[in-house]
């Protein structure tokens, strides 16, 4: 077969539509690009030459250029989440800085940054919806952003760093993979699994069987604990032998920071990066430059919320732990003098159990995902009106288990669509759960002149435990609001009513308000009718017990000072290192990090925790100098549910009503309107955090 047959069939270069996932092969993607890259540097040319300061003259043709590379290479991102491999990353990384060249050519496109320029200040301007007019200032700002007001010497040096910034960020996130993948511990004895519960046992077997150990089972073992989130959580939860858990935990917060994967030097390389790129643009530092595109105004508002939070949650968090120690010392602990990092998960499952007399594996049988599907989409009819069917048939997928849905709006049209893929796969899917967009939804004019509107399809990515043992995949409630948080973030890609791309959906909004519909959604997971129609014993087909709901309403709050300051300590890290941190300077990112920790943290933070090294939020994912944006966004949607609250949570009717007005305004408006118009226009006021410390059980 000659290369030009490979490339003419190449399903990378189908351009639009659904994704042929069973045709897509690593070594489609060098090909594709190469081309796909030609075809588009032509047609960025042809439209510099030819572009009109118009919508039709700029937007449209702005939009049918980058989408057919975000069509392609979307597909290879999403590929290197879901179905990593040596043969994928070194073609990504073959063609990743091209990809990146590309773009800053397009963002720096002096002609287009004129067009918008000249659009903005033409009489076409008052003819523009406020969608319109949001694209458009959206794309000068990112222009400027982008480096187009760079010349010469200083262009050129930006978009080295934009090169450089693009590799070692992949480069983060490969290592934290792999180190992730590097450690396991294979226990043998009875002994060494004690306290395990069954499902991690199960899941140990399968993945001791996965490593060569044809003949692991869940009674007899070996048992391999790996640093996979289903596999450490629980393990660091329920294993009696500390001497194993001071183990798996030391590796866990040391992974990525020694030998051929130590992320330290990427770090300093990543800062010191992006602190010259704020500098080249003209900001003081990288988190000014971050928030320049976000709902929040300054560094000082950032600091000012995380602070008024934060003085909220240390008094709880220590009161938190000096409970936990009497617990452990009542238990006859001889640590409960001196708990540790790798002690506390531990205590703290102990005392919840007892408190609350039920534990978190208790709860798994009533949680087989296909009945937590039916309950969160029986949710979703009831408070959106949409109705969600199976549409297995209708999509290629790139993993057998992976499904894939319709939702109609109320007459019954297909007005979107989603991929799911729930179960942790360590060898080739990244860890944590996340929402990505496959398809956006846009107004199509054809060649002819007709219009049609383009309907979005979603990905939905969890790592929850996937079936063993002939049993369905049970969940955790901890993968119960994890599913509902990422399915938030669906509903605001799939409902949205915008037409155009570029502020469809998620696309425009602002990065600190994007958590809003996905946070407001975990809080259904509490709401009596929602959780008791959706938690059935997928044996018995009982429904979960009364005094079970009153735990988990009970258990909410469990230890919620101490969570809080967790993400508080991040956030501040994070704000830090991106605002006053000298890269090279006397101060190195562990002196930052235990310099915050004092007043973040309860215990001091251990020697050899290198959490930094595997912080992929912030230094191989977009959450840089944005981290904060967790909590910006739950105080709306506390808020945002304390609507609900107060309509009434049990009426079926003043839900429905409130429903449709989150509908017609978060979910819809995406990107079309700043972040705060929309809320206000959502509850009438701006945001409170009093509805979150009140949720958090914090209030005063």
């Amino acid at each position: 077969m000659s290369v030009n047959t490979t490339i003419t069939h190449n399903p990378l270069l189908i351009g639009k539509g659904l994704p042929p996932f069973e045709a897509i092969k690593p070594d489609h993607v060098v090909p594709a690009i190469a081309q796909l890259l030609a075809e588009l540097d032509k047609e960025l040319a042809t439209l510099e030459v030819n572009v009109q300061p118009t919508w039709s003259g700029l937007v449209e043709p702005l939009d049918r250029l980058g989408e057919r590379l975000s069509w392609t290479w979307g597909i290879v991102g999403h590929l290197m989440g879901v179905k990593n491999s040596p043969e994928l990353r070194e073609a990504y990384e073959t063609v990743q800085p091209d990809v990146v060249q590309f773009y800053n050519k397009l963002s720096q496109s002096q002609p287009l940054y004129e067009a918008f320029k000249a659009l903005r200040a033409s009489e076409n301007w008052d003819s523009l919806d406020s969608a319109q007019k949001r694209i458009v200032e959206a794309a000068i700002r990112d222009a400027e952003l982008s480096g187009i007001g760079l010349t010469g010497e200083k262009r050129d040096r930006f978009n080295a760093i934009e090169l450089e910034l693009a590799e070692i960020t992949t480069k983060f996130g490969n290592h934290v993979l792999d180190a992730t993948k590097a450690f396991s511990l294979t226990l043998t004895t009875k002994e060494e699994i004690d306290g395990l519960p069954p499902s991690l046992t199960s899941l140990a077997a399968s993945s001791a069987r996965a490593a060569g150990e044809e003949n692991a089972t869940a009674e007899d073992g070996p048992w391999r604990i790996t640093l996979d989130a289903p596999s450490f959580g629980p393990f660091i939860q329920h294993s009696t032998r500390r001497d194993l858990r001071e183990k798996v935990y030391k590796a866990y917060i040391s992974r990525a920071s020694s030998g051929e994967l130590d992320n330290t030097p990427l770090i300093e390389r990543i800062l010191q990066l992006r602190q010259e790129k704020a500098h080249l643009l003209g900001f003081n530092s990288y988190a000014q430059l971050s928030l320049a595109s976000k709902m929040a105004p300054s560094v000082d508002a950032v600091e000012a919320l995380l602070e008024e939070l934060r003085r909220a949650s240390y008094d709880a968090a220590v009161k938190e732990f000096e409970e936990l120690k009497a617990f452990a010392a009542s238990k006859g602990a001889p640590e409960a003098s001196d708990l540790k990092h790798w002690d506390i998960s531990f205590w703290a499952e102990r005392q919840r159990e007892e408190k609350f007399d039920f534990s978190a594996e208790e709860l798994r049988p009533y949680f087989p995902l296909p009945q937590v599907l039916d309950g969160l989409f029986s949710l979703v009819n009831r408070l959106f009106g949409v109705t969600i069917t199976a549409a297995d048939s209708q999509a290629p997928v790139w993993q057998e288990d992976v499904r894939y849905f319709q939702v109609a709006d109320e007459t019954g049209e297909a007005i979107a669509y989603f991929y799911l893929d729930p179960y942790s796969r360590p060898a080739e899917k990244r860890g944590g759960a996340w929402m990505n967009d496959c398809i956006g939804r846009a107004k199509i004019v054809a060649e002819n002149g007709t219009n049609s509107i383009r309907k979005p399809v979603a990905y939905l990515v969890c790592n929850q435990t996937p079936p063993v043992d002939g049993k369905p995949s049970l969940m955790t409630f901890g993968e119960v609001e994890t599913l509902f948080h990422e399915f938030g973030h669906g509903l605001q890609h799939m409902l949205t009513r915008v037409d155009y791309a570029g502020a469809a959906g998620i696309n425009n909004v602002e990065w600190d308000a994007v958590e809003l519909p996905s946070q407001f959604m975990e809080n259904w997971c509490y709401h009596r009718e929602t959780l008791l129609g959706m938690a059935k014993h997928y044996e018995t087909g009982e429904a979960l017990p009364e005094h079970y709901f009153q735990k988990l309403l009970a258990a909410r709050n469990y230890m919620s000072g101490t969570g809080m300051l967790r993400q508080l300590h991040f956030s501040l890290v994070d704000i830090e290192l991106h605002n006053r941190y000298q890269p090279g300077g006397n101060e190195s990112i562990t002196d930052v990090r235990n310099r915050i920790a004092k007043t973040t943290t309860i215990l001091p933070t251990l020697p050899e925790d290198s959490f930094l090294c595997a912080f992929g939020h912030i230094f191989a994912g977009g959450y840089a100098a944005g981290y904060y944006s967790y909590k910006w966004a739950e105080v709306l949607s506390a808020d945002a549910f304390a609507a609900f609250e107060e309509a009434g949570l049990d009426d079926p009717q003043t839900l429905a009503v409130t429903g449709k007005r989150f509908r017609d305004t978060v979910l819809a408006l995406g990107g079309s309107k700043q972040p705060m118009e929309v809320f206000k226009s959502f509850r009438g006021r701006e945001p409170s955090t009093e509805p979150l410390l009140k949720h958090s059980g914090l209030a005063a």
